[in-house]
């Protein structure tokens, strides 16, 4: 009798779309009707330079920028009138760009801020949920009593990560993560986003960094000037020639 396997990611529902979305900075736009799709489980990546659009879009994702025209849809409904805390409160949750933790307050302090707007029926879940989010950061629970602001930068980017990870987000919105760290620190930020992702947290990530994000990721779009022009397969974008001359310098 064969055993049954699971069905490929792109067969299971879609958990995040985005619909033709445009976004304006007064009379400048910034993003020119792009559309992407997230299914459950997947790990997406949305890769670009600088000035390409990607964080105005993961803005417009979280609720912290209006739409011009178009639409994000949540697990079948459409969330575009949608407030920020209430796209948390559902489980769209983003780790931002520049981190953004709280320098006075401990690590603790830093990740129980994380479920403010995403409450836990008891204390023994909220302390498990804790626990968990310590587990996967080794390093954060080591300086569980100690003030963000005197974390290196990879340490507060994991405690960024691990503050969103508090909301249990169902689609897990990281911007930018491997933005000004040493590159030993970057595959260990990397291998901790695939490590939630195999766990079954639906990622989309943000990023810059090519050689790491495609080797990791299921699926990707590559976004120039506020518009998607590349979209597929992580690894065939990998070998693309395009794609290897603009982000890796390969010619």
């Amino acid at each position: 009798m064969t055993q049954s396997s699971d069905p490929p990611k792109t067969e299971r529902p879609v958990l995040l779309e985005v619909r033709d979305i445009v976004v304006q900075y007064g009379r400048i736009r910034a993003l020119h009707g792009i559309s992407l799709q997230v299914h459950e489980g997947e790990l997406v990546t949305l890769l670009g330079s600088n000035g390409a659009g990607k964080t105005t879009t993961m803005r417009a994702l979280s609720g912290l920028l209006p739409l011009t025209s178009g639409s994000v849809w949540f697990d079948g409904e459409d969330i575009s009138k949608v407030k920020a805390h209430q796209r948390v409160a559902r489980g769209l949750v983003q780790a931002p760009e520049g981190r953004g933790v709280f320098p006075g307050m401990t690590v603790v302090e830093n990740l129980e801020m994380g479920c403010y707007a995403r409450k836990f029926p008891s204390r023994s879940e909220h302390t498990e949920r804790l626990d968990f989010v310590l587990t996967t950061f080794p390093r954060l629970a080591e300086r569980r009593s100690q003030v963000g602001g005197t974390l290196s930068g990879g340490e507060q980017q994991m405690l960024a990560i691990g503050r969103a990870l508090m909301a249990r987000p169902r689609v897990l919105l990281l911007d930018e993560p491997s933005m000004g760290l040493a590159p030993m620190v970057i595959s260990q930020i990397f291998k901790i986003i695939a490590d939630i992702n195999a766990q079954g947290t639906t990622v989309l990530l943000v990023e810059q960094n090519a050689q790491q994000a495609l080797s990791r990721s299921d699926r990707a779009y590559i976004l120039e000037t506020g518009e998607v022009t590349h979209t597929g397969d992580a690894r065939d974008l990998l070998k693309d020639d395009s794609i290897r001359a603009a982000y890796l310098g390969v010619a």
